[in-house]
């Protein structure tokens, strides 16, 4: 089974293909959807759709993770990360890939086992669990693949209901 993982942005929306075959997972490919703060926001959010549009055609998921939001004191970069998720499940929609919403605090409980857990924890388990030896960069997509690791834990305990 073949899991997109999506950590939504506009700068850099990062995304993680990952393989699960019996118990092993293994990253497919990883890394990051960039825009650049010279373009318009419309093109920014027509790069990020195209690119997880590519994406699905490519590696053709089963599912995707796509990270909730959560709350962010600068309303004006949460609205921006709130239009990159909505063009995000659009291109998961349109392509018929179903979505399972994702939590930070669901990332941090199911990798780490505790939900206050820092970015750093999280990547290193992230890398052990997928025996990824080298550094993950940017950790955009590092979140990504922690991300489709938590929605395949999700799916296989029926602990979401289809939608974004």
């Amino acid at each position: 089974m073949r899991v997109l993982g999506i950590d939504p942005g506009t700068g850099r929306c990062g995304f993680g293909v990952v393989e699960k075959n019996g118990t092993t997972i293994t990253p497919v490919n990883y890394g990051v959807i960039e825009t650049y703060k010279d373009q318009s926001d419309l093109e920014r959010l027509n790069i990020v759709y195209e690119g997880i549009a590519e994406l699905i055609a490519t590696y053709r998921p089963a599912f995707m993770g796509v990270e909730t939001l959560y709350f962010n004191t600068n309303i004006t970069t949460g609205i921006k990360v709130a239009q990159a998720r909505g063009v995000i499940l659009l291109a998961g929609y349109r392509q018929n890939v179903p979505i399972i919403p994702v939590t930070p605090l669901q990332v941090k409980q199911q990798l780490t086992g505790y939900g206050r857990a820092d970015k750093k924890q999280v990547i290193e388990m992230v890398k052990r669990m997928m025996h990824i030896t080298k550094k993950i960069d940017p950790d955009d997509a590092a979140d990504a693949l922690a991300i489709a690791l938590t929605a395949i834990y999700r799916l296989e305990h029926k602990n979401w209901t289809p939608g974004g």
